[in-house]
């Protein structure tokens, strides 16, 4: 809750001038009421940026809900190194995350700031009547529309744009999400956050950096170079990652703007306790993953018992890994041994009728390397089957997701930087050769002779200075 109290202080500047993303105190009343009952007064829409959602709505009645939301077309970061020029609701994608009540009747001001160079509009999918409001919001840059709609059905919508071209208008990163929250609202829980995935098609390929234009034949032939949640990559990792703790309960409000892709959105290390697919009122229980539409949206609640970084993914695996679409949920807290042990032992397999089978260096008929050249023959060996999965043959990693071991700034500057990371793992954001890099690297289950030989490998191939690691070196640097 501290977290949205010093989004709402960040906020007041733009609250003051009545529009954007910016909350306002909800309002309070007693007993709730049909959605025929009557409206009683006004206020201002309750507005957040993701991943923050407006405070749950307590008061007991419908009333006059007034949104205010602009539309601005603007350079931001896609990927690092990628700028990219978004058309955003609110000045960010995705848009404002509206919450209003069922019954309620929503005045909606659509402005479009002079500085754009397209008309705009809005298609909220939670509109009964002609394109979702889209007939009655046509804006040119400048200008600003309203008309006005009651909340009939409960359930979370997605919005978007609908001016002609739709698909670029959408594709460029102009979508959000309204809540119409039922009149008794939803179960409570300890958090709520806003999630939204998007693809994004660039003239230039995955990484290439500089400001890239929209490309409409990859938009026609539906293959993204980008597939981020909320408007660009990293964008719920590291210090942006979202937080809980241990026993807390969590809701997600997921949304797919598209403009093509299905979303097989999935918590890596937690299932969903309860999910309302197509963000209706039907609720599945004990779902592992959930596939949201183009254009549409779910709610998933589930209670985290575990601590550890969670990993949000589109489990189509490829965008999560290789595109962007990847986030975390942060759990701090204390570890139950009984719930999840962690790793427990590691050995030798050796499977029925096999030869008799031990770890480098710890077998007599497989003496560990006894000069530079064995090291770096043995390290090859262990590179090829552990590390080109996810850092390449050639070394040099994938853009945005693996850093590159080739000519790696990185590891030249210090070797035992590699040791570190296959022994006890690596998490937090790294440059290397003048990219930023913050996923998460799993500790491997390497001995120290295997470690020394495949660093060893690694610092004299692939264009980097030379040296060696020596097994006593690796077990030094363990923790």
């Amino acid at each position: 809750m501290s977290k949205l109290r010093n989004f709402v202080l960040a906020g007041g500047l733009v609250a003051a001038f009545g529009w954007g993303c910016s909350p306002q105190a909800p309002s309070n009343s007693a007993t709730p009421g049909p959605r025929s009952e009557q409206l009683q007064g006004e206020e201002l829409a309750v507005l957040t940026h993701a991943p923050e959602v407006p405070l749950p709505i307590t008061r007991q009645h419908p009333t006059k809900v007034i949104v205010k939301l602009e539309v601005r077309e603007k350079v931001s970061r896609l990927a690092d190194g990628v700028d990219y020029t978004f058309w955003t609701f609110g000045g960010q994608v995705p848009g404002c995350f509206i919450r209003v009540r069922q019954g309620d009747l929503v005045e909606f001001h659509l402005a479009n700031h002079p500085s754009s160079k397209m008309p705009h509009n809005i298609d909220l999918h939670a509109v009964t009547g002609p394109g979702g409001g889209a007939t009655s919001s046509f804006t040119a840059p400048g200008h600003e529309s309203t008309f006005s709609f009651k909340a009939l059905n409960r359930g979370l919508y997605v919005y978007h744009c609908a001016t002609a071209p739709v698909g670029m208008h959408i594709g460029n990163g102009m979508y959000g999400l309204i809540l119409v929250e039922p009149p008794e609202g939803l179960p409570k829980v300890d958090h709520e956050f806003y999630v939204m995935q998007g693809d994004f098609y660039t003239k230039g390929p995955n990484g290439q950096a500089g400001l890239q234009p929209f490309s409409m034949q990859k938009a026609l032939e539906e293959k993204p170079d980008y597939v981020v949640f909320n408007g660009s990559v990293g964008a719920l990792v590291g210090d942006k990652a979202l937080q809980a703790k241990v026993g807390e309960t969590v809701r997600l409000y997921i949304g797919n703007g598209g403009p093509n892709l299905v979303s097989s959105f999935h918590v890596i290390g937690e299932i969903f306790d309860d999910v309302y697919p197509e963000g209706g009122d039907t609720i599945n229980h004990n779902i592992q993953t959930t596939l949201i539409p183009a254009g549409g949206s779910a709610i998933t609640e589930f209670k985290v018992d575990a601590p550890g970084t969670f990993i949000l993914v589109d489990h189509s695996i490829f965008r999560a890994f290789n595109k962007g679409a990847l986030g975390m949920l942060k759990v701090a807290g204390e570890e139950n041994k009984e719930l999840y042990s962690g790793k427990q032992d590691d050995r030798v397999y050796q499977p029925e009728g096999g030869a008799v089978q031990e770890m480098p260096g710890e077998s007599k008929t497989h003496p560990g390397a006894r000069t530079k050249e064995e090291r770096i023959r043995q390290g090859e060996d262990v590179f090829k089957q552990v590390c080109t999965a996810c850092h390449q043959a050639n070394a040099e990693g994938v853009p945005n997701v693996f850093p590159p071991l080739a000519k790696s700034d990185y590891l030249n500057a210090d070797p035992n930087r590699a040791v570190d990371a296959i022994s006890n793992g690596l998490q937090g954001e790294i440059t290397v050769n003048g990219a930023k890099f913050n996923q998460v690297m799993p500790k491997l289950a390497l001995s120290d002779e295997q470690t020394a030989n495949v660093v060893t490998y690694v610092i004299n191939n692939f264009g980097n200075k030379g040296g060696e690691i020596t097994p006593e070196q690796v077990a030094k640097r363990r923790k």
